[in-house]
């Protein structure tokens, strides 16, 4: 590897050289250097363009007078150094439209800011300043269940779990004393392709899943314990379209219009894009070229010809929207802290609808991604685009203060995926090995304070994984909380035994799993094993290798909670007794079921995302497996 293309890659912030999740020793190659690189608009095709592009990085930070971002604590006085030194007017530009301006000598000095994201002008550049609390409000011990949107019995018609019946769901467990009720993340997703339902490979994350509205006539029916997205999807889709009509006929809504112009050209980007999918597909990158622009002539001509399927794909938006509002709103009548408890996705599909309106923002040719680790041997590419640290910066953020501030209108408690891409994300370039981008992880964690300090709301950061030294104390200082699984919470440095949930961490979410690894009873029964061996992802002796050791730590984890049977009663005791701030737990666990929701590194091989619960939302408060664990996190004081 050549000096120059080193150095470049040290200047852009990518660290090629790092132990995986099992502690192995990495380098990535210099074909994966350049393939970043480039996705971050540096050249580095060459040695002499390395040096080229090198030279022209270091000279655009030494011209600079201020930086791209500075954290400041509200209420104080701030003093902030210009580079170079010398005489300089400022203009600030407050979040709230107040503008002050002055004149400095070597620092601009400013009186106390309020809370927010303010842009201070010096010259020609443009600083952004994130005015956060420096930590988030302590939240109470508490309990609360996580359970699969889509997987909850249709109630209200349909084949496909609504937000009604997501209210339903949330009054029930609220009844029981659950403090939050948490579920999968609701990005707007493709309607046009009903084969793509990852919840985590979003269109869109600034909008919401519309194959979640209950509507009249929706004749799907759910008598399987496996979702048919295809045939649920267009019963749904041909109700929704006849609902538009009739809404239509009728007049329509003045709340609707309002609304509509609140929201503004986002909105009107995303209702665009929706359209167009109808006539060209799901994905923008296989649309002809003067389409694939937003602003191109063509795109502005679809729109004004086709502005009832704009306006039906807005009012989709609109109606999403009331629903899940209403379901955040029947879990705080029922009594719930937090409500809802929603996930934000790590990243946003290549070809959606975010990539399509705003494409500067995210790096091309590259998927987020994790190193290898014990669960997978090559690593994992998520296929979902990343988004780029200097545009992020360059933008003041505001990407991700948008995203967020998305999520808090509709939750409590929010879990951020993958949290770890505040430090640094994991880049995958097509066909190459992946290495680390830093991520201005300061700014990052301003802005999600600022957010969820407006909305009263609290950050579940997910930091499991290849974790950077030092994230976790951050997260601590802004007082967001973490997760701790309990199948993982082991003596690593020890024997490996299972922690006691009293030594775990306050701050931080406790649960037994996720969605991403087996159900209590299938942990217990080493249904994953079976499946990785039935997938080839096993061979016999691995397989066989990997049963004595589950057989080894279920043992283990019955001694230490004193039960040895498939109930999950001393599990869910045990984790009441955590130190941990809350305690999810899964409605998979609580009804008994054996398979989990997704098994990572598959799509269409293993039923990701298709399993029903056993029982409908409405049964929940009556029924005794749900009464009992009720009664197990109130004897301990949640």
């Amino acid at each position: 590897m050549t000096g120059a293309l080193e150095r470049l890659a040290a200047e852009a912030g990518l660290v090629w050289r790092y132990n995986d999740g099992s502690g192995l020793r990495r380098e990535a190659p210099p074909e994966s250097l350049r393939a970043v690189l480039s996705a971050l608009g540096h050249d580095a095709g060459s040695d002499a363009a390395a040096r080229e592009s090198l030279r022209c990085l270091r000279e655009e930070r030494a011209r600079r007078r201020v930086p791209e971002w500075f954290v400041l604590s509200p209420g104080r006085a701030a003093r902030l150094p210009l580079s170079g030194g010398g005489a300089a007017e400022w203009r600030l530009c407050c979040e709230d439209g107040e503008i002050r301006e002055g004149r400095c000598v070597d620092v601009v000095a400013l009186d106390p800011l309020p809370s927010g994201r303010h842009r201070l002008q010096v010259g020609n550049d443009m600083a952004m300043l994130l005015v956060a609390p420096e930590r988030l409000a302590e939240v109470p011990r508490g309990w609360g269940v996580t359970a699969p949107l889509y997987g909850l019995k249709p109630e209200f018609g349909g084949g496909i779990g609504s937000y009604r019946d997501l209210a339903r769901a949330a009054t029930e467990l609220g009844a029981l004393g659950a403090d939050f009720l948490g579920i999968n993340p609701v990005h707007a997703g493709f309607p046009e392709d009903p084969l793509n339902f990852s919840p985590y490979a979003p269109s869109s994350r600034r909008h919401l899943n519309v194959g979640h509205i209950a509507v009249e006539g929706d004749g799907a029916r759910a008598e399987h314990e496996l979702i048919d997205y295809p045939a649920a999807l267009a019963a749904r889709q041909a109700a929704l379209q006849a609902a538009w009509k009739r809404f239509r006929a009728d007049g329509g809504d003045a709340a609707f219009e309002t609304w509509r112009a609140e929201r503004g050209a986002e909105l009107a980007r995303f209702a665009v894009h929706q359209a167009l999918s109808e006539v060209h597909g799901a994905y923008w990158t296989d649309w002809p070229v003067d389409l694939r622009d937003p602003a191109s002539s063509a795109v502005l001509e679809f729109a004004r010809s086709s502005e009832d399927r704009v306006a039906f794909h807005a009012w989709l938006q609109w109606c999403a929207e009331r629903a899940l509002d209403a379901a955040q709103q029947a879990g705080l009548d029922a009594g719930m802290r937090h409500g809802l408890y929603l996930d934000l996705a790590v990243g946003t599909h290549p070809a959606g609808a975010e990539t399509w309106a705003d494409p500067a923002l995210f790096a091309r040719g590259v998927s987020l991604g994790s190193p290898p680790d014990a669960f997978s041997g090559e690593g994992q590419v998520w296929g979902v685009a990343p988004l780029s640290p200097p545009a992020l910066a360059e933008t003041g953020f505001e990407v991700l203060a948008e995203t967020l501030r998305e999520q808090f209108r509709f939750c409590g408690l929010l879990r951020i995926d993958h949290i770890l891409g505040f430090e640094r994300a994991y880049w995958c370039p097509e066909g190459l090995p992946g290495l680390y981008v830093t991520m201005p992880k300061e700014a990052m964690l301003a802005a999600a304070r600022i957010e969820a300090a407006r909305a009263g709301a609290t950050i579940v950061g997910e930091d499991l994984g290849n974790i950077p030294d030092g994230l976790r104390s951050d997260l601590h200082a802004s007082g967001i909380l973490g997760c701790r699984v309990a199948m993982f919470e082991r003596d690593w440095q020890g024997g490996g035994g299972f922690a006691p949930a009293s030594s775990w961490d306050a701050q931080t979410l406790a649960s037994f799993a996720s969605h991403d690894l087996p159900t209590w009873r299938g942990w217990r029964k080493g249904l994953d094993i079976d499946w990785r061996e039935k997938l080839g992802h096993l061979d016999a002796e691995s397989a066989a290798g990997e049963r004595g050791q589950r057989a080894a730590d279920v043992a283990a984890f019955d001694s230490l909670v004193g039960q040895a049977c498939d109930s999950p009663d001393a599990m869910h005791t045990f984790l009441a007794g955590a130190a941990s701030r809350l305690v999810a737990l899964q409605a998979e666990d609580i009804l008994g079921i054996e398979e989990q929701a997704n098994l990572p590194g598959t799509v269409f091989e293993h039923p990701n995302w298709r399993r029903r619960l056993t029982v409908p939302a409405s049964d929940f408060a009556e029924d005794a497996r749900f009464r009992r664990t009720a009664e197990i996190m109130a004897r301990t004081g949640r």
